[in-house]
């Protein structure tokens, strides 16, 4: 169930609670509480657009505002929910037939390509629920957002009045129930608040101050009637009704505008008149980890290989692998990303550092897949058996780790399908087999697949892999280079596997242009990689940061890895130890998702000359560290990893994304931003705020003042607070402008939680 429920805890005069409506289509919700004309009948819409019959006395005051139909049946045509677009089935509606509703209800959020796919969310995500609402005139909306859980309980979220003058809408759930929700926006004539409204200002300038008063107790009255509100607060109207009836010198009757009681009662219960729906939308929520986490990707061949004095070497094996998974674990990492683990092709191996010359002791690269030992559905006799790898699984399961495999649709030239289907491949006009190329990049030793000529085949054959593994164990796969594949394959290969198993997760490796890594996020990709590895200013930051908690967010979860084995960035390469540092803290922080490949906590930082790969890259030879000599040496970032991580699960802003939002400063490499959750949306029941300020400039030290609006995170302007650093664990005095001191070498970032008085 979203949380919190439109709907109060709290009791009123009886002590009977304020209730919502069940999934068992007991109506108490006060969606249905309109103001009707005597006897006559109204039909409200619930959010799948059943119709509740609301009948109220014919004793019963006359309702303001109800302005529309003398007849029942014109009453219930003109009150009955609309849609907003399209007729009932779908189609078209005829020339002349009006669409947009007797409410106008435009812009809904969120969606996906109007409604082609559903939005994305995570259990215990925040989901932000926005729409564009309006009517003619000067009388006053309400807007509500009607939601139905995966199990057919509904729900409302108020959504509140956005910047003045652009008739959004704007309101917040926490949904946790996993599965497909659906939600509808209902806008309707809100006949309290442009009663409430008059009366304010009539009132306290002397105009018709009576027939003020008149219009609200008729308005309490036919509210207090209806018998789908609780029975306390039936007689709390009733009341109040009265009170504004009578006529006394003495009397205190405008004192009732300003009661908070009725007030939450108007909010919790609106008296509605008119309305619209928009049409349904959908919004699949997925298991937290699909939206949070922190990723570590390590070789588990790399992890215990020795070099022998002849030049060979001894591999890795996944009983090796494992004795590294404690130190993993400790960093506070959940998902362990594992490089391809098949068998890899003899044909045009790479050696050191991509060259063509490989020797006879060079393992190849791991996405240079299959051999006689077999194929995607094979593990490297290297690394053990299958007996081998569930015992992996088994270790990481203990530690809180769970393990993430490589899919990578691709074939080295003595993969098992060359032969066996080279209709899967692109035959050249020379009779060979076209390799993978990436101009100026080649990979002589990878064949792509070509997915054109037997796709029937190909579905069958990646699904049976898939499958295989994932009766192994295996939940989560990060994909290579899903943007040279077809689109639609990844949403029929994601559909088909989420339909039986809608655990599994898959993070799309694409680093190529916007509309390919949005649409493959929309088809289905839980996670995807991010261009955050290049955004490094503060102006890019910054832009980069709005646009994925913003624009992007309702169907693109981007994974903040701040280094692959194929990227060393300039930034990294120059900036030292503080650059490292940095990029950390700001994946760690900014996303809700961040990923580390190992070697980052040493600050390896070489590259190949001419490029962004680390020099000896681990891709084509066994890399040996000594992770324990270099944490003695004051030598390695995984302390703070760990401190990140720590933070990041103590801290329910951390878990979010779309509540990221960016404050100023005056200096161009001074970063700030904030996370903030009300206590109302919180899972520990308070509110968590956490403002993060990074000096960018890995080479300098920054001494500025940065300027929070402290309105977004609940603190009127002009209020002074305390915030604690997490990181160094001093404590300031904060207001909307504050002096920063960071200097790159010792303390580059400052994370700081709000503290409660």
């Amino acid at each position: 169930m979203p949380h919190p429920p439109e709907v109060a805890d709290e009791s009123l005069e009886s002590g009977e609670p304020l209730r919502e409506s069940g999934a068992d289509g007991e109506t108490t919700n006060g969606l249905h509480a309109l103001s009707l004309r005597e006897g006559e009948e109204c039909s409200a819409s619930g959010p799948q657009g059943a119709d509740v019959p609301r009948t109220l006395p014919r004793d019963g005051p006359t309702g303001y505002g109800l302005r529309v139909a003398k007849k029942t049946a014109d009453l219930q045509s003109a009150q009955k929910a609309q849609p907003t677009t399209t007729t009932p089935d779908g189609s078209l509606p005829s020339p002349g037939s009006p669409t947009i509703g007797r409410i106008p209800i435009l812009g809904v959020s969120p969606e996906v390509e109007g409604g082609r796919w559903p939005a994305k969310a995570f259990a215990g995500e925040i989901v932000p629920f926005r729409a564009t609402a309006f009517r003619e005139g000067h009388d006053l909306i309400g807007v509500r957002a009607l939601l139905t859980s995966p199990k057919g309980a509904e729900s409302t979220v108020v959504l509140d009045p956005g910047a003045p003058g652009t008739d959004s809408w704007e309101g917040e759930a926490r949904l946790d129930e996993l599965g497909t929700w659906s939600f509808r926006i209902l806008a309707f004539a809100d006949e309290f608040a442009t009663w409430h409204h008059n009366a304010e200002i009539k009132i306290d300038a002397g105009i018709d101050v009576e027939l003020m008063y008149t219009i609200g107790a008729q308005l309490l009255a036919a509210a207090s009637a209806d018998a789908s509100r609780p029975a306390s607060e039936r007689t709390y109207l009733s009341r109040l009704a009265k009170k504004l009836s009578s006529v006394k010198k003495t009397d205190d009757r405008r004192s009732i505008l300003d009661d908070p009681k009725l007030a939450r009662i108007a909010r919790e219960r609106p008296f509605m008149g008119l309305r619209s729906t928009s049409e349904p939308r959908t919004i699949r929520v997925e298991r937290t980890r699909a939206g949070f986490a922190s990723w570590y990707e390590f070789f588990p061949r790399s992890e215990g290989a020795r070099k022998l004095e002849d030049g060979s070497w001894v591999s890795g094996t996944f009983a090796t692998a494992a004795k590294r998974l404690p130190a993993v674990a400790a960093m506070g990492f959940d998902i362990v990303y594992l490089p391809p683990i098949h068998p890899i092709g003899r044909a045009f191996r790479k050696g050191p550092n991509n060259s063509l010359d490989a020797g006879p002791n060079d393992p190849g690269s791991p996405w240079a897949i299959g051999s006689a030992e077999g194929g995607h559905d094979a593990i490297h006799p290297d690394l053990g058996t299958v007996e081998d790898f569930q015992a992996f699984l088994g270790s990481a399961s203990e530690l809180g780790l769970e393990v993430a495999l490589d899919l990578a649709l691709q074939a080295s030239p003595d993969h098992p399908w060359v032969t066996e289907h080279p209709e899967w491949f692109t035959t050249l006009p020379d009779g060979s087999i076209a390799y993978a190329e990436n101009p100026p990049k080649k990979y002589q030793d990878i064949y792509p697949i070509n997915f054109d000529n037997d796709p029937e085949g190909i579905r069958a054959e990646v699904l049976r892999i898939v499958r295989y593994w994932m009766s192994l164990g295996v939940r989560t796969f990060r994909v290579d280079n899903p943007h040279t594949k077809p689109v639609e394959f990844w949403e029929w290969l994601i559909g088909e596997i989420n339909a039986t198993d809608p655990d599994v997760v898959f993070l799309a490796e694409a680093f190529t242009r916007p509309a390919m890594m949005r649409a493959l996020a929309k088809v289905g990709f839980q996670q995807g990689y991010s261009y955050f590895t290049w955004r490094n200013t503060r102006e890019e930051l910054e832009e980069f940061f709005m646009s994925i908690s913003t624009e992007t967010a309702e169907y693109y979860r981007p994974n903040l890895f701040v280094n692959t084995p194929d990227i060393l960035t300039e930034y990294l390469q120059f900036g030292g130890p503080a650059a490292f540092t940095i990029r950390a803290a700001l994946a760690a922080t900014a996303g809700a998702l961040w990923g580390v490949y190992s070697g980052f906590e040493l600050f390896e930082n070489v590259a190949r000359p001419g490029s962004e790969e680390n020099i000896d890259n681990e891709k084509y030879e066994y890399k040996v560290r000594d992770y324990a000599a270099a944490e003695a040496a004051g030598a390695s970032l995984g302390l703070f990893i760990g401190t990140l991580n720590r933070i990041r699960r103590e801290h329910p802003a951390l878990g979010q994304l779309r509540n990221l939002r960016i404050h100023a400063s005056d200096d161009e490499n001074i970063l700030v931003y904030s996370k903030h959750v009300s206590a109302e949306l919180s899972p520990t029941g308070a509110s968590d705020t956490i403002i993060v300020v990074a000096n960018v400039d890995p080479h300098s030290v920054r001494e500025t003042v940065v300027h929070l609006d402290t309105t977004l995170f609940g603190i009127t302007r002009g209020t002074t607070f305390r915030v604690h650093d997490l990181v160094t664990d001093a404590v300031w005095e904060w207001g909307a402008d504050n002096y920063v001191k960071l200097d790159a070498f010792t303390t580059p970032v400052h994370i700081l939680e709000i503290l409660e008085d």
